[in-house]
């Protein structure tokens, strides 16, 4: 018998909300669908107005599919409205909120949400992005490269190095000083590459003028990087990319500083070899950080004595960071730069020392001056855990999804958790994740959003932070090509880290070793990586199930997960198994509405094995370790 329960579904999506960005006094309409079949007597929406609890009978808009489709008009009088559904049969009321169904009455965390005036930017839910190490990409201007002994920083000389080839250096050995030569104008010279691949936006660690490769340690937030080319070739990348339709966002620290940065290097000479005094002061600039009284002692971000925090009480700090007209942010979002959006450098620590707290207050109007110069613009913080309470509509619009993708995806391929790894007692204990526990961490955390918050997750598998996935002996090619595949068929956006696509080669024991420089020299758009990549990039931005579509958990048992990605009339399948053992699943089909499955291949031309009961299931044979991804 059809367990009716399965096929209860709803969202925040455009598919189940007649408008998901309204404004506060409008009046919206919702749904919710299930079974014809179902044994409901009554449909009610929970949801609170002004303070009191509501419950809105739901009537029956239509029936089509086997699928009933139950409607309620609900009008938006708080900027953020919380709603439940009240499912009545004979003998038991379930109650559905966006994490599960229960038999008690649950509790508001994983409500369903809608934002009245939210500012969505769009266009990223339809976005492949390519996360780009810039010194490590392309040189597409040898006269602007690094020399050796140029400078020193830190008591370390800078070091060009000739060989593209040659792997990256260990911190030890370079200690962040080793230049490649990789700049704008090659990112410009890639630009059909990119969009080979199927790319339509970029991600660029930080670009501005600082005296390591990583340069997250600036010291002018109002200059390029010469190395990099400048200003001018900023604003002539990023024309040239809008012009072939590929957005742009940019990475900053505004944490924190350089210890060469001009505002707290008072008596110093940039890259001077022996610095003494670090600030002056006398200097108005000196409020801009953390000093003891009139000491020397500063507090510096994780102790990095390079590395000098910013201090947010001070109201002219924030002026000449976001608030002015001319201020850093404003700047680059402004012609002729006109970049897209913004990516915050541990943004999980920002504004917070000790007694002082003041993330609440700083976030928000970050946001409100970015969104007074682009309304479209995304904000995009780093935050490796659970940051639910930002991403509510009047901070982030999303942080890089480390918590509900990269670090559950990588666990499941056989890494021990990112955040465990760092203590060595966590780090002894060997636990390979089920399918179960890859689930509820997925829905746990996406429960917590509003759906077009979820839209705007920011997936990743690599970064500049973490060693690549691929770069693990351990790590066979069909478990990589299923974390890859769940990379691009989870809700949000996709980023490629620069490289993954060309199996670039790297190291696994420090983080230097994810640093490599791209491998033009490989004949790789001919191998099976580039070919994953692509494909999927392809995929993902033509089918409107995986940009806008809704998600639903079909079977987590044993090692094989199974999820579908679907609008009205689109479903996609995604299977992926990281199992020793054969395994059978059941898909109900009836539950999206189909009535016949007839594929022999998935999308990249794998076997399905599989065949449909009378009941209308697909039983899919699923091999040890393959993943599939079919249509319906």
């Amino acid at each position: 018998m059809k367990n009716w329960l399965d096929s209860v579904y709803s969202d925040g999506s455009r598919y189940f909300v007649s408008n998901p960005c309204p404004v506060l006094g409008e009046t919206i309409t919702l749904y919710i669908r299930m079974y014809e079949s179902s044994p409901l007597k009554y449909v009610y929406l929970r949801t609170v107005i002004n303070g009191g609890e509501s419950l809105i009978l739901m009537e029956i808009d239509r029936a089509e599919n086997g699928l009933v489709y139950y409607k309620g008009n609900l009008t938006i009088n708080e900027k953020m409205l919380h709603y439940q559904f009240y499912l009545v049969t004979e003998n038991v009321i379930y109650y559905y909120t966006q994490k599960e169904i229960t038999t008690y009455i649950p509790d508001t965390t994983y409500d369903f949400k809608i934002l009245a005036g939210y500012e969505a930017p769009a266009w990223v839910k339809e976005s492949v992005f390519y996360q780009i190490f810039p010194d490590r990409f392309c040189n597409g201007n040898v006269n602007n490269d690094v020399i050796s002994g140029e400078y020193a920083f830190n008591g370390h000389d800078s070091i060009q190095v000739k060989d593209w080839s040659q792997p990256a250096f260990k911190y030890e050995d370079g200690f962040c000083m080793d230049f490649y030569g990789g700049d704008l104008e090659g990112i410009a010279s890639k630009i059909s590459y990119l969009k080979k691949l199927g790319v339509n936006a970029i991600y660029l660690n930080p670009i501005f003028y600082a005296a390591t490769v990583h340069k997250y340690d600036c010291l002018d937030y109002f200059t390029v990087d010469p190395h990099f080319g400048g200003d001018d070739a900023l604003a002539a990348l990023v024309k040239e990319l809008h012009e072939n339709n590929i957005r742009v966002v940019l990475d900053i620290s505004i944490n924190h500083t350089g210890t060469e940065h001009k505002w707290f290097n008072k008596e110093g000479t940039f890259f001077d070899k022996s610095v003494g005094a670090y600030h002056n002061k006398d200097s108005k600039e000196r409020n801009y950080y953390f000093f003891e009284g009139d000491t020397d002692k500063y507090k510096a971000w994780f102790d990095v004595e390079t590395l000098p925090t910013l201090n947010y009480t001070s109201q002219e700090l924030r002026d000449v960071l976001y608030r002015n007209e001319n201020s850093v942010l404003k700047k680059w979002l402004k012609p002729p730069y006109n970049i897209d959006g913004w990516r915050f450098d541990v943004a999980d620590v920002m504004a917070r020392n000790n007694e002082i707290q003041l993330q609440h207050e700083v976030w928000p109007e970050i946001r409100n001056s970015i969104k007074e110069v682009n309304p479209s613009a995304y904000i995009l913080a780093e935050d490796w855990g659970d940051c639910a309470e930002y991403l509510q509509g009047n901070e982030w619009d999303s942080a890089m999804n480390y918590y509900g993708c990269a670090r559950i995806i990588r666990q499941f391929a056989g890494e021990t958790d990112l955040y465990l790894d760092r203590n060595e007692i966590l780090r002894a204990v060997k636990y390979k994740p089920t399918a179960k526990d890859m689930s509820n961490r997925i829905m746990e955390h996406l429960a917590k959003l509003p759906t077009v918050i979820q839209q705007n997750q920011f997936n990743l598998l690599d970064s500049h932070d973490v060693y690549r996935l691929h770069n693990y002996e351990f790590v066979s090619w069909q478990d990589y090509r299923g974390s890859v595949i769940m990379l691009f068929t989870l809700i949000g956006a996709t980023c490629i880290y620069y490289g993954d696509e060309a199996e670039i080669d790297g190291r696994s024991e420090d983080v230097e070793g994810c640093r490599y420089p791209m491998p033009w020299q490989k004949d790789f758009e001919k191998e099976r990586f580039f070919e994953l990549y692509s494909k999927l990039a392809f995929l993902k931005r033509e089918n409107k199930a995986f940009s806008e579509g809704g998600f639903k958990i079909i079977s987590d048992r044993d090692n094989v997960l199974s999820y579908a990605r679907f609008t009205h009339d689109q479903v996609w399948i995604i299977v992926c198994s990281n199992d020793d053992c054969e395994r059978m699943i059941e898909i109900p089909l009836g539950i999206f509405g189909a009535r016949e499955f007839s594929k022999s291949e998935d999308a990249f031309g794998m076997e399905l094995d599989y065949e449909v009961d009378t009941h209308n299931n697909l039983h899919l044979k699923v091999v040890p370790h393959y993943s599939y991804i079919f249509q319906l």
